[in-house]
């Protein structure tokens, strides 16, 4: 079972199902940064090291097993395997992504770190890079060739994902630096779903 933060218990715990620690990162960056952060609101994430391993993930904390209210944000190449699990857990069927919503799991086009990426903008991301002292790897990085030809954005995207933590560290730094208004939508939506059934104030 994948990390879970404090406060999953309680009659209106909830939550929230994510690939992994990234997207993890994410929301918990996201949360301490409205002043609610999750523990004391009785949400947790559950980092899943995978969305292959959703289906367990529903049946034990869903209507199945310990009957605690569920969330979750996946990838977009990922939701069919959230779909599914939620389906064969009885909460729907032929569930479509507005179906999937209404249950509380939403869809990062295409993942989490090309929500932020786009949010942000190529540049303020690299000034971000730069203010970590990774500018000089980044531009090695983008000499590749494997590198050519491809976007600021799709670089940025790889870079990310080049060394262990990597992705962790960048989606808690790019979620720090969105401006009001621009918190992603999957990120925004998922956290007030949860609040909204939290044991929260």
């Amino acid at each position: 079972m994948g990390p879970v933060t404090a406060g999953a218990a309680g009659p209106r715990a909830v939550v929230i199902l994510v690939e992994g620690r990234s997207d993890q990162a994410a929301l918990e960056a996201l949360a301490e940064r409205s002043g609610q952060p999750l523990g004391v609101r009785g949400i947790s994430i559950a980092a899943m090291g995978g969305a292959t391993n959703v289906e367990h993930f529903v049946g034990r904390f869903g209507p199945r097993g310990l009957g605690i209210r569920l969330a979750g944000l996946c990838d977009a190449a990922e939701e069919g395997y959230f779909r599914r699990a939620l389906e064969r857990a009885g909460l729907g069927s032929g569930l479509s992504r507005a179906g999937m919503e209404a249950l509380g799991f939403y869809v990062c086009v295409a993942d989490l770190e090309d929500e932020l990426i786009r949010a942000l903008g190529a540049a303020s991301v690299e000034r971000i890079i730069e203010a970590q002292g990774e500018i000089r790897s980044f531009r090695v990085f983008q000499k590749q060739p494997a590198q050519q030809g491809q976007s600021p954005e799709r670089q940025l995207h790889r870079f990310m994902g080049t060394r262990s933590g990597r992705k962790s560290q960048y989606a808690r730094l790019l979620v720090d630096a969105l401006g009001p208004g621009r918190v992603p939508r999957p990120l925004r939506r998922v956290l007030a779903h949860a609040a909204d059934g939290s044991s929260g104030p």
